[in-house]
């Protein structure tokens, strides 16, 4: 059921639908749904529109408010249906009726001249509606299909407040401002968009792949920490593999494929099958569970070019991915303890705010039903146990089990999906995977697949977007820039660079022929914690004058108190 403010939003998108035909009247509708946080309609029109014609569609839509038109609702058999929105040209419409299964069919009548088809419900008059904002215009697919029209999307937004609409708006300028796919390119982190390599694959810069190594070390020792276990599985391996999983006849179209010596490879698109190759490398006992491997493993999917999203959606990326073979007896505390770490990993890099969504076995399954209530059961006390809270995703689990997928929260309250647990008795039975219980008895284990960030490049871009590129000190590609004043300092600013490198603290030196503040300026651009300025007084002292970023204030240190106050940050991940 509709909440009031997504019903506002419903019924404004049928007013943006309104206008816009009043505007150009041969525009085709498609659909206008109340979305999160506001709500968009797709059209057929043969001129695209423009930010001028937004402009104009928002006056048109500020007229009919004006006029407090009711919302009035009408049901039409099928055929009424049919010759209505045939009169009318609606060729979407069309289709849509002729797919509903009822006899009648319900429109609203909004004026003399407008009707759409809906559902509903709506508000009563056109007049309360009150705040809202047309915000852009992109390109949608019919049903989101590639081989169907390609429409013009208006999305919009409505609220109940106009303080609620501003923030809202002041929002949308600040997550611009973040903007990772500019922010990447801007702090020399990464770029994408290399034409020899094709959409969708990242190129780590210096600075960005310094910021990855710092992420993928962090992980190798918390992991090795919690008792997993380092595995590393090839790039590409032959299909059979990918069809004894599953995946191959699941996920085909997503999958890379290619000859070699008339054998067909796969580029991998998960890391699962690999891992369970390791586990049958030897037999297995009781006494090794739970057996955790955990790998950095770089998969490949092939995403459609219109899906694809800076890092947050890419072909090629590294997850931090682990299988945990186990006893039944043992899931519920090994699923608990993913849980804890996720929470312990997601707390170090700044984030205290996330829920859980819980997903349930869809249409197409492998795997009896007895272990999908069970595997579903225990995933949902572990959640009930942790005090998150969470939604339940009827049908929307993996092939091979249920899963729950955590996503946290940003500075700018934003979702973004990281980590993933899904609970699978299905493929260990296809690989035939057994230990030795204690009986001496052949038995059949448990894996959890889990990840903890997800996707590294998708972390990378929740990273850059939450902290707006002004990451803390332990994160920082460059911590600290040295800048000496003038070439009087320049011996004594190579001294303390080498001191900073030697203590391990990552550091540039601004050689360039420009002014102090100039170089201060640029070090601010570059978003780095730590300037260290140079004069005279700093040489004749043996010390170091130190201002952090976004700060006006200057101290003067010894060398050794900086190392102490920066190391002691960085220890403290601050």
């Amino acid at each position: 059921m509709e909440t009031k403010l997504e019903t506002i939003r419903h019924s404004c998108s049928h007013i943006m639908a309104m206008a816009v035909k009043q505007l150009w009247p041969d525009a085709k509708l498609g659909i206008g749904p109340a979305i999160e946080n506001g709500f968009y309609y797709d059209f057929d029109k043969k001129e695209p529109f423009t930010e001028d014609d937004l402009v104009l569609i928002e006056n048109k839509m500020k007229e009919i408010i004006k006029n407090d038109f009711p919302f009035m609702r009408q049901e039409l058999s099928k055929d009424e249906a049919l010759r209505l929105l045939g009169e009318k040209k609606e060729d979407y419409k069309l289709e849509l009726v002729k797919k509903i299964p009822d006899e009648k069919v319900s429109f609203y009548r909004t004026g003399d001249d407008f009707v759409d088809l809906c559902r509903g419900p709506h508000i009563n008059s056109t007049s309360e509606i009150r705040f809202f904002k047309l915000l852009s215009v992109a390109g949608a697919y019919w049903h989101g299909l590639e081989t169907n029209p390609m429409l013009q999307r208006i999305y919009g937004t409505c609220f109940n407040t106009k303080k609620e609409l501003d923030d809202y708006l002041k929002g949308i300028e600040e997550a611009k401002k973040r903007d990772h796919r500019k922010l990447g390119p801007a702090l020399e982190l990464f770029d994408i968009y290399h034409q020899e390599a094709g959409s969708g694959l990242v190129f780590y810069s210096p600075n960005g792949a310094i910021l990855r190594s710092i992420i993928e070390d962090y992980e190798k020792k918390e992991h090795l920490k919690r008792g997993y276990e380092l595995v590393i599985t090839p790039h590409i391996m032959q299909s059979g593999l990918w069809k004894k999983s599953g995946h191959y006849d699941y996920y085909k179209e997503n999958m890379y494929t290619f000859n070699v010596e008339d054998k067909e490879f796969v580029l991998k698109p998960m890391n699962c099958p690999g891992h369970m190759l390791i586990y049958q490398s030897k037999l297995r006992s009781y006494r090794e569970f739970p057996l955790r491997f955990f790998e950095l493993g770089t998969v490949y999917r092939h995403e459609k070019a219109g899906v694809l999203h800076g890092l947050l959606r890419v072909r090629g990326f590294t997850q931090d991915d682990a299988h945990i073979f186990c006893k039944r007896e043992q899931l519920n505390d090994e699923v608990a303890a993913v849980l804890d770490f996720v929470e312990d990993v997601l707390s170090d890099f700044g984030f205290n705010d996330f829920y859980a969504e819980l997903s349930t076995r869809p249409e197409k399954y492998i795997g009896e039903d007895s272990d999908w209530q069970m595997a579903t059961e225990i995933l949902k006390t572990a959640l009930e146990k942790k005090k998150w809270g969470f939604d339940i995703n009827e049908g929307e689990g993996a092939f091979y089990g249920p899963k729950i997928d955590i996503k946290l929260k940003d500075a700018l309250s934003r979702s973004w999906q990281c980590a993933t647990i899904q609970c699978d008795f299905a493929l260990p039975k296809r690989f035939n995977l057994c230990y030795t219980d204690t009986d001496g008895a052949q038995k059949q284990p448990i894996m959890i697949h889990r990840v903890i960030l997800g996707s590294i490049e998708r972390f990378i871009g929740t990273l850059v977007e939450h902290y707006a590129g002004n990451f803390p000190v332990w994160l920082a590609p460059v911590q600290a820039t040295v800048i000496p004043i003038t070439d009087k300092q320049a011996d004594y600013a190579k001294k303390i660079e080498k001191t900073l490198l030697e203590k391990d603290i990552r550091c540039v030196l601004d050689k360039t022929n420009e002014t102090l503040n100039k170089k201060i300026r640029k070090a601010e651009l570059e978003k780095i914690p730590y300037l260290i300025v140079l004069g005279e007084r700093e040489v004749a002292g043996n010390m170091v004058s130190i201002r952090a970023r976004k700060s006006k204030t200057v101290s003067s240190l010894s060398l050794d108190d900086f190392i102490k106050k920066i190391k002691e940050e960085i220890n403290n991940k601050h």
